[in-house]
């Protein structure tokens, strides 16, 4: 007996009537090498976006820091009008700093000047989900503005109709109950992944409050792709051959990739989970829409379970 897992028809509810696709699109891909200037290919980056809606995709993650502001403007270019049932979510509190590095900016003023950023880039009178990027999953950075002052700056945002609903990125269980106590949270994006469960703890939180749960990296930042030089990932994380191996082997069974299988396991983790794969290539999205029709048996999802 199998189970079904994934599917861009599978719909969580989010808050303020918000409803997005499980299986989503991520945009950071879209800019050049480094999240940095323009597309190698302006025409492929905007026939990738297309094809995501043309999928069912209803939910596309964003910043205006990618780029920056590229992946904003050629989500508007692409697809604006948007079609009915289209959420954009978007990250504040990063800015882009002369090197090409991200630099925390989450005091107040600064959080309501990207707010309106990204309302011009996108071509929007209010945002659907912002999320607050904190880098308390130690991934990034710290946040330098204190947490409550930053996040209430975006809860009057809201109460103004500048947002719809709010979101956090990168927080441990402590801020997700801090940021609860001052307005609702609708969606939590932190790092999780097959062979990454250090999100595991918020994530638990997330589904016992009925809090959608994304993943970023959800494909373990590219990581699983064939040819990918994997001296290049940051220490401890690349994956080793024995969990290449096992992954392998699951693929194979069912004659899907790995990719595949990943975000198989990732939607049918948790009822809360959504996944935001991202690419600038066609073939790559259709590799990734083709997993929300992957079925795991129990078993396969029981060793792929024991990877991390």
């Amino acid at each position: 007996m199998t189970v079904p897992i994934g599917s861009t028809g599978d719909v969580l509810r989010l808050a303020d009537g918000l409803a997005v696709g499980r299986l989503g699109y991520g945009a950071m891909q879209l800019p050049g090498p480094g999240v940095w200037g323009p597309p190698r290919d302006h025409a492929a980056a905007l026939a990738v976006l297309r094809r995501a809606v043309e999928f069912g995709v209803t939910h596309i993650d964003t910043s205006d820091f990618y780029g920056p502001h590229v992946a904003n403007d050629l989500i508007k270019e692409a697809l604006h009008p948007y079609p009915d049932g289209l959420v954009i979510a978007t990250k504040v509190g990063v800015v882009r700093d002369e090197w090409h590095g991200f630099e925390a900016a989450a005091e107040p003023e600064r959080l309501r000047e990207q707010v309106e950023e990204n309302l011009t880039r996108l071509g929007r009178a209010r945002l659907d989900l912002v999320y607050l990027r904190v880098g308390g999953d130690g991934l990034l950075f710290p946040g330098e503005a204190p947490f409550a002052e930053s996040f209430g700056a975006l809860a009057e945002l809201r109460e103004r109709g500048l947002i719809r609903a709010l979101g956090l990125s990168g927080v441990t269980t402590g801020q997700l109950a801090e940021a609860r106590a001052i307005a609702p949270v609708a969606a939590v994006q932190n790092r999780f992944h097959l062979f990454d469960r250090s999100g595991a703890e918020v994530l638990a939180a997330c589904e016992e409050a009925g809090i959608a749960f994304t993943s970023y990296f959800p494909l373990a930042a590219g990581m699983l792709r064939p040819g990918l030089d994997l001296s290049q990932a940051p220490p401890g994380m690349a994956p080793s051959a024995g969990q290449f191996a096992a992954l392998d082997e699951v693929a194979g069974r069912y004659g899907a990739t790995r990719a595949q299988v990943a975000l198989a396991w990732l939607l049918g983790s948790s009822p809360v989970t959504l996944a935001i794969p991202g690419t600038s290539s066609l073939a790559h999205l259709e590799e990734n829409m083709a997993a929300a029709r992957l079925r795991l048996s129990p078993e396969d999802i029981a060793l792929l379970d024991g990877l991390a």
